[in-house]
């Protein structure tokens, strides 16, 4: 065993350190006995989802160059961020379940007296290197010391935008646990986050954290951080329940029949966060057969329709609790405009009368109390004008009833 070990933890120490560490040991022999991995790489539900851009080069290449579609990728203006203070933060939510977006999948949930951290990337990029790679369109509204003690660290898959190695490395300093899916455990214990520390879950598995109960919950996606992936390292979603109250982040996730099992096993929830940005503007009518485009494609983003009715899935086929957009506004991962997703959520969420939080990164806010709905982004982006595929409202009762319309 040492003679086999001995090669691994020499390529381990000549892999860059934000490449992590892959599985091996009981971890990897743990992953193999998984009921969602086989042929040697985990399985989606419903099927391998596609990982890789297909369609013509040349049209992606277009898009990409197209001088008036690249002006719409960024904001304008500077994006307004909200001045969180740890003062704000240390008044306890008056209704026991407060949010913070802090950009991108980053939300800080304050959920019946315990802090839960959702994949905190605090880095200047998500990239493994510091001088490439995407780039923050927005400081962090505040420094991570300023939020103060958390009691877990939730982590939804291991790519860089929301597995960050400096954020990360931060927070092994402090006392704070953290629940990641089967396999991104290896990573942790790389940059210095003790095997204790670690609550790692397969789908469908749960643990207690204080009087908090967090379930791994399907997703559809994928993995990966080096120059190889072995797909060793499981993506999930997350319930957070407490309580008084139940919270769903998706991680990224490509719409699937799961999100109904979800919601009936787990919901309905005071508040989801939901994936709704960096996928493909060309995906046609029946959103299948697409020609997707590198970082956004239909098996593993949502787009924000799909977003908006994964939300009613999870609330069991009716509109209820708040839903909060996530995976937009802070890094330009895919072709659409850059305020597109949120303009997109505002229309398929008002058609069927789904509640939508909107704040500014770093604005705190209670579910059940007043909701941040200004469309600041616009301040920053230029209008966009395009009729907004929603989901069909002729009845919200069934989830049968709920097709997406075309774009028209």
């Amino acid at each position: 065993m040492a003679a086999s070990s001995a090669p691994r933890a020499r390529l381990t120490a000549l892999r860059l350190p934000a490449f992590g560490a892959e599985p091996a040991g009981e971890r990897l022999a743990r992953i193999r006995r998984s009921p969602h991995f086989a042929n040697g790489v985990f399985q989606n539900p419903g099927g391998q989802a596609r990982t890789r851009p297909s369609g013509s080069g040349r049209d992606m290449a277009k898009q990409f160059l197209d001088k008036d579609s690249r002006s719409l990728r960024a904001p304008q203006g500077t994006i307004p961020v909200h001045p969180t203070t740890l003062a704000d933060l240390n008044r306890p939510p008056a209704t026991g379940l407060r949010l913070t977006w802090m950009g991108h999948s980053s939300v800080l949930a304050e959920i019946d007296g315990q802090r839960v951290l959702f994949d905190p990337v605090w880095g200047e990029r998500c990239s493994p290197f510091p001088f490439a790679g995407p780039k923050r369109l927005h400081p962090a509204p505040l420094p991570l010391a300023a939020l103060g003690p958390v009691d877990v660290v939730v982590i939804s898959h291991d790519h860089y935008d929301h597995l960050d190695l400096p954020t990360i490395k931060a927070l092994a300093g402090t006392d704070t646990l953290f629940a990641v899916p089967l396999g991104v455990g290896a990573h942790l214990e790389r940059w210095g986050v003790s095997e204790g520390r670690l609550r790692e879950l397969d789908w469908h598995e749960t643990t207690r954290i204080g009087g908090l109960t967090l379930t791994a919950t399907p997703a559809r996606h994928f993995c990966g951080r080096g120059l190889r992936n072995p797909q060793h390292t499981l993506w999930a979603s997350w319930v957070v329940a407490g309580e008084e109250h139940r919270i769903y982040h998706s991680g990224d996730t490509g719409y699937f029949e799961g999100f109904r099992d979800i919601g009936a096993e787990h919901g309905p929830f005071d508040a989801t966060m939901i994936q709704v940005g960096a996928y493909s503007d060309f995906w046609p009518k029946n959103h299948t057969d697409s020609m997707p485009l590198p970082g956004a494609w239909p098996d593993i983003h949502m787009n924000p329709s799909q977003g908006v009715q994964s939300h009613l899935d999870l609330q069991q086929g009716r509109p209820g609790g708040v839903m909060l957009p996530i995976h937009w506004g802070t890094f330009n991962l895919s072709l659409h405009p850059w305020a597109e997703p949120v303009e997109w959520v505002l229309a398929a969420a008002g058609a069927v009368g789904q509640a939508v939080a909107l704040p500014v990164p770093g604005q705190p806010f209670e579910p059940a109390g007043d909701l941040p709905t200004r469309p600041w982004w616009r301040d920053v982006s230029p209008a966009l004008s395009r009729k907004w595929p929603i989901p069909e409202i002729a009845s919200v009762a069934s989830r049968d009833d709920l097709d997406l319309v075309g774009e028209g």
